[in-house]
Order: C-alpha cells, then sequence, then structure tokens
C-alpha cells in the first residue's frame, strides 16, 4: 500500500489563529492522500488497517485527475458485509469507490462549500470533499466535520467583529456628538466676551468723546474681566489640543506660591466683576517657595477659581495653602450651589458638563477641569474634591515641594 498511497497523513492542524482567518477551502486541505484507480482492494485495505488516522482516499487517473473517493467506513463495511475481504480484495479499488464525489473549487468560500455538503444525501453528508484546482487538478481532501468546525469559528469571529464594530461605531458617533456640542458650546462661549469687548470699547468711545472721563474706569473693569475669561476659554482650548498631542511639558523653577496665589485671587476679584463675592485669600505665611511650573501652577489655581467665580451667585471664595511633609496644599472652596454626588464623576471628562445644554445658566466649555487634571498630573500632585449639594464645593490640589526632575512632558 506505501508504495501506491501517494500520502496517507493529515496535513497539520492549524493555529485557533488560523481557523478564524481562513474563508477558502484550499487553505484547509486535511490530508492529500490518493490511489490510481486500479490499485487493489487489498492495498486500500491494508492503508485503511496500518493508519487509523486516514478516513478517505482519493482516485486519481494518471492526469492528477480526480474521478473517485473511498471513505473509510462505507469501504470497510461494504468490504466485510457484502463482499468479503479474500474475495474481493483483490479487484481494482475503482469498483468500490464513490465515483462522484463532491468536488470543490480550492478558492470556494468555506460557507458555499459547506453549504454543498450538506445538501447531499443523508449518507453522503460527511463523506470528505475532493478539493481541485482551478484546472481540475486534484489538490487534496478536506473533512466536513473540520470545514463544520471552522466555519463555526469563523462565523463565531465575525459575529464578535460585528459586535465589536458596532460598539466602536457607537462610540464614535457618541465623540462625534459630544465633539459637535463641544464646538458650539467654545463657539458661543468665545462670542460672549468678544462681543461684550467690543461693546464695552463702544462705550468707552462715547464716554470719551463726550467727556465721561469717570465712567472709563468701571468699564475698563468689565472689558478685563471679559478679556481675561476670553484668554481662559482660549489657552483651555490650545492647552487640551496639545495635551492629547503629547507636547505638553512642564518646566521646573523655585518661585514663591503666596505671591502667585496674591496675583490669582485678585484675577479672581476682576472676575466676579459686581457680584457680590468675596474672593479672599487664606494663607498663614507670606512666602512659600514651591519647586514647580510657576505657569501651570498659576493655570491650574485660576482654573478652579474661575470655576468657582462661574457657580457662585453670592458669598465669598477662599484661596486657602498649606505646607506639610514635603507637600503642598492648596484648596479653593465657594459658596455656590455645590455637586451632587452623581455628578462628579462627569468634572473631570473632557467637554463633559454638568448643566444641560437646553437650560443651563452658566458659560463655559467644559474644558477647564479637564485640562486642570492633565496639568496636576504632569507636575506629579493629585487633585479631588468636597462637596454637599445646596452648600458649596471645595477643590483640593496637592503638590510635591521639590521636583526630582527639570522638565516633564505630558
Amino acid at each position: 500500500m506505501s508504495e501506491q498511497l501517494t500520502s496517507q497523513g493529515k496535513k497539520e492542524e492549524p493555529s485557533k489563529a488560523d481557523m478564524t482567518t481562513d474563508t477558502h477551502v484550499g487553505n484547509l486541505i486535511t490530508s492529500t492522500a490518493q490511489v490510481r484507480p486500479d490499485v487493489l482492494i487489498k492495498h486500500v485495505a491494508d492503508g485503511f488497517f496500518t493508519n487509523a488516522q486516514m478516513e478517505a482516499v482519493a482516485l486519481v487517473d494518471h492526469r492528477q485527475k480526480p474521478v473517485g473517493l473511498v471513505t473509510r467506513n462505507k469501504f470497510l463495511m461494504k468490504l466485510f458485509r457484502l463482499y468479503g475481504y479474500e474475495l474481493y480484495g483483490r479487484k481494482p479499488v475503482i469498483s468500490m469507490a464513490d465515483t462522484a464525489p463532491l468536488l470543490v473549487a480550492a478558492e470556494e468560500r468555506l460557507d458555499i462549500a459547506l453549504d454543498k455538503a450538506m445538501g447531499r444525501p443523508f449518507q453522503d453528508i460527511y463523506d470528505e470533499l475532493v478539493v481541485v484546482d482551478s484546472k481540475g487538478f486534484y489538490m487534496g481532501l478536506l473533512s466536513v466535520k473540520d470545514l463544520v468546525i471552522r466555519q463555526s469559528h469563523a462565523l463565531a469571529n465575525s459575529i464578535v467583529q460585528k459586535e465589536l464594530a458596532h460598539a466602536k461605531a457607537s462610540e464614535l458617533e457618541k465623540i462625534s456628538q459630544v465633539k459637535s456640542q463641544f464646538l458650539a458650546n467654545v463657539t458661543h462661549e468665545l462670542r460672549s466676551p468678544v462681543n461684550a469687548i467690543i461693546s464695552i470699547a463702544e462705550l468707552m468711545q462715547m464716554s470719551c468723546e463726550k467727556g465721561y472721563i469717570e465712567q472709563l474706569k468701571d468699564r475698563l473693569s468689565l472689558m478685563l474681566s471679559s478679556a481675561t475669561s476670553l484668554k481662559a476659554i482660549i489657552n483651555n482650548v490650545l492647552d487640551l489640543s496639545k495635551i492629547e498631542a503629547g507636547k505638553m511639558a512642564a518646566i521646573f523653577e523655585e518661585f514663591d506660591a503666596i505671591g502667585k496665589l496674591d496675583e490669582i485671587v485678585e484675577t479672581g476679584k476682576v472676575l466676579a466683576g459686581s457680584k457680590p463675592v468675596d474672593v479672599i485669600l487664606n494663607a498663614g505665611q507670606s512666602y512659600l517657595p514651591l519647586e514647580s511650573d510657576p505657569v501651570k501652577f498659576r493655570q491650574i489655581v485660576l482654573n478652579l477659581v474661575s470655576n468657582a467665580v462661574k457657580f457662585t451667585e453670592k458669598g465669598r471664595i477662599t484661596v486657602s495653602v498649606e505646607a506639610e511633609g514635603g507637600h503642598i496644599t492648596v484648596s479653593v472652596s465657594d459658596t455656590g450651589p455645590g455637586i451632587k454626588k452623581e455628578d462628579m464623576d462627569k468634572l473631570f471628562t473632557a467637554f463633559g458638563q454638568i448643566e444641560d445644554a437646553k437650560t443651563k445658566r452658566h458659560e463655559g466649555t467644559g474644558l477647564g477641569l479637564t485640562v486642570t487634571r492633565h496639568l496636576v498630573d504632569l507636575l506629579k500632585g493629585s487633585i479631588w474634591l468636597e462637596s454637599e449639594w445646596g452648600t458649596g464645593t471645595t477643590f483640593f490640589v496637592r503638590l510635591p515641594e521639590k521636583s526630582n526632575t527639570n522638565q516633564r512632558s505630558a
């Protein structure tokens, strides 16, 4: 048998990863066993007896064209029940072969090949498929059992991929909607201070023309407040772009934290404008050295103060600082409406705002706290808040007094 059976072994089993990527039957050939049609039944039987792994053998003529198929179960059952090994063992194997096996092209898709296999008479459903190339030449055999398993893997993988694609599409759609809303908010927020600056400038021009010089001081204060708001919005948008691109860097140097906080408090008073809100600094010392990035430090605290001014209609905003254990902690407390527990997770999310866009009463892009959190991370610090609905909010920022590096990128 060995000299007449060209190949009797199975091909190496593909990996699980291959099972989910093969889409054509030519990639899944499990055996290339073949014999000539005139080989004696005895030799084919010996082959099945000695090779338990061989499930079928193809009959191939001298041109390498398939002319029949012999499967183990049918062959041995017919041999022993109907003919007898001794009586018919010397007949050509073609006399016991299925001379019209199912031929499938190597480029046939798995699902189509499986449909064809399952469309055969019941007794033939699990017979191997004969795989041929584009010219009809024999390439090998394909186990229908393996085909079912592989197609199941492919189908499962396809379903998973579709679910992942659907989830990704939904996520991208949600992000697109959020960013579209964000762009609309930014457009509105930029327009407001710009319009205010233009209007105030026009009033100041009219005051100058009419000689009302005493009115200029108040209007200059309003203009400065609007310009400061405009600058904060632009800075946050630009900073978020830098952060997402990984181009935000911190340059550490020693500076007086108390002096910086005093500047921020004065800016907070300008932002409060005519609101009945006091902005004060609570520090137990007049000088506190801090080795950090002074520009980023100012922006962090100013963002928190600006946020407090925005949501506090009356009362007090207190900026406090204390040094302990090699760290300084800056807190910004307000007497605003407070924050509900279920809304706290939204605060540090990009483009996230607690107020509904249709009904919100306070201006803002929803970027300030997101940028602040990234800046705090950049300075190797931490940020958290405490709030009770209806009584106000306090944000805390904890930074190391000394830095271990001169520069760090986000």
